[in-house]
């Protein structure tokens, strides 16, 4: 195939990666459901779904929906998601149809109105040591990237990987991720073979473990570049959190693009939880330069979106480890002399389905490199049982029928 754009899916400051395989426990029970607005009735999208006491996880698609798989009976699964009820719920037989509340926000006025914002993101800063993960581990993750032409999916890529995690503790050696097993579904149509690749892979979620990496914002030089703002306050897993937004002061004080964004801090141990970011736009040419790596001389690129949303979760020791993933990008070509511009969205997601019990290092010769393509990279599978003994987030509807229209092709 010849690739003639590539879209860089994450900042030039890309970690190395790596490659692992590791066998998989059987995970011969399996439970399916769907989770709703208990007041609304609408679909719930990104809704943490884990079995309790076991390091079982995944989240909900687009349309709410979920599978779940374990080495054990599930007896018992729970929902957490921002700014609503924590939930347990029993399973049964059926597909589970799950209700989460709002949850009602009780707070002293005092306590958002004396806080300053930047203190407090300062201050969880100081406390990163304090609150993530001190010893390395080996993450077991689900990962998925979608590359859309207009509102038609043109790649569909999915991935059981590894991510080999070392401790938050600065001086350490970089995290690195593995591929553990694939498939990728492509349109065949010329035009669409000869469009877009997302670079990286499951990489890319190192990379913006900002907490971990503060090279991107949480540095005294960069912190200087932004306001803080106190938002209104927010539940997580029913914890209160601090909200905190960010902007840059000037959009234009250095040659690179800045960003705009939130973060979520735990009010009592000052743990980010929660962090969503968007790369400032203002400066096309900026923009630009983060998000594109090559594209023919005749083609014109217009960026529009860059955002991500990384979130954090307490493991049993109350030290917090990255959880959940999902990157967007939106942008349009069009070649010199044609009228009309082809937009395109590409979307990458990674959420952490298992924690290993020992986090053996990933060699350096069986690296992911952050300069590679799944695509590329990775053997195709058309194995209907292929993920099987794995947890994934399950296909939304959408999703599903864009699978089985770029099935029909090959």
């Amino acid at each position: 195939m010849k690739r003639i754009l590539s879209i860089l899916a994450t900042l030039l400051l890309i970690l190395p990666g790596a490659w692992a395989q590791t066998d998989s426990v059987r995970l011969g029970y399996t439970v399916r459901g769907t989770v709703v607005d208990a007041l609304s009735g609408k679909a719930l999208a990104s809704v943490h779904v884990a079995v309790p006491d076991r390091h079982y996880a995944t989240v909900t698609n687009s349309d709410g929906a979920f599978v779940i798989k374990s080495n054990a009976p599930i007896g018992t699964l729970v929902f957490s998601f921002l700014g609503y009820k924590t939930l347990y719920q029993r399973t049964g037989d059926k597909e589970m149809k799950v209700r989460l509340t709002p949850e009602a926000l009780n707070l002293k006025e005092a306590l958002v109105i004396s806080a300053d914002p930047e203190e407090l993101v300062r201050s969880a800063i100081y406390r990163i040591q304090e609150n993530y993960s001190i010893q390395p581990q080996l993450l077991e993750c689900f990962y998925r990237e979608t590359i859309q032409k207009g509102s038609r999916y043109t790649s569909i890529s999915e991935a059981v990987a590894r991510l080999y995690k070392n401790t938050y503790r600065e001086g350490f050696r970089p995290d690195r991720a593995a591929l553990e097993k694939s498939r990728i579904l492509m349109s065949q149509r010329r035009r669409d073979t000869l469009s877009v690749n997302v670079q990286g892979g499951p990489t890319v979620a190192l990379s913006f473990d900002i907490v971990k990496n503060r090279d991107l914002l949480l540095n005294e030089e960069e912190l200087k570049l932004y306001s803080f703002t106190m938002e209104t306050p927010a539940y997580i897993d029913d914890r209160l959190q601090f909200v905190i937004s960010f902007h840059p002061y000037n959009p234009n004080a250095k040659e690179y693009a800045l960003y705009h964004g939130t973060f979520f801090i735990d009010a009592e141990n000052l743990a980010f939880t929660r962090i969503e970011m968007s790369l400032d736009m203002s400066d096309k040419a900026k923009a630009t330069r983060v998000m594109l790596v090559k594209k023919p001389f005749t083609l014109r690129f217009n960026p529009r979106e860059l955002s991500f949303l990384m979130t954090y979760r307490p493991q049993e020791d109350g030290r917090y480890r990255m959880s959940y993933f999902r990157s967007s990008i939106r942008f349009g070509c069009d070649w010199r002399r044609r009228l009309f511009q082809t937009n395109y969205t590409t979307v990458n997601e990674l959420v952490v389905t298992d924690v290993r019990a020992t986090a053996e290092p990933i060699s350096r010769q069986d690296m992911f490199r952050s300069t590679d393509y799944l695509v590329e990279k990775a053997a195709e599978f058309q194995d209907p049982d292929f993920w099987e003994d794995y947890n994934i987030i399950e296909p939304s509807e959408s999703l599903e029928h864009a699978i089985d229209r770029l099935r029909k092709r090959r």
